[in-house]
């Protein structure tokens, strides 16, 4: 049985954006950039979920050996989760695009700086700039940790 493949990383096939001189910071151009390479995530996303279904529907067998049972339940478990977690961003990858069709994307939740394009490109859903994110994670291991 294939093992649950978790599909957290944004796609790596687009051609990054090279933004022209002077050029405005998510203008229309980089808002498509940008809407291009979540909806080839959430196409990628939609199409793992299509795969676990035929697989969980194709490998459903009801073995007489509850060590097999068992272990086939875990496989089970473990893709279910994985999807959930996927469920999760599909989520965010919707909310993200929202937000660009509202013109407010790109832009620090926290402090309203720019998050910056390569950071955007490694991870579209980024809703913080690069030091309120060292930040919030700081906070969050001193209150957990």
């Amino acid at each position: 049985m294939p093992v649950a493949e978790i599909k957290s990383e944004a796609p790596k096939k687009f051609t990054p954006y090279e933004p022209a001189p002077g050029e405005e910071y998510m203008n229309e151009q980089q808002l498509a950039h940008f809407r291009q390479i979540l909806l080839i995530w959430k196409q990628e996303l939609m199409e793992e979920v299509d795969r676990t279904v035929r697989h969980l529907q194709e490998e459903a067998n009801n073995f007489a050996d509850p060590a097999d049972r068992a272990t086939q339940e875990e496989g089970f478990n473990l893709e279910l989760r994985t999807r959930d977690r996927e469920r999760k961003l599909l989520k965010k990858i919707n909310e993200t695009i929202e937000n660009i069709d509202e013109d407010d994307y790109g832009f620090c939740e926290a402090c309203g700086v720019e998050i910056g394009i390569r950071r955007l490109e490694a991870r579209p859903t980024a809703t913080l700039c690069v030091d309120c994110k060292t930040l919030a994670e700081l906070k969050e291991k001193q209150l957990g940790g």
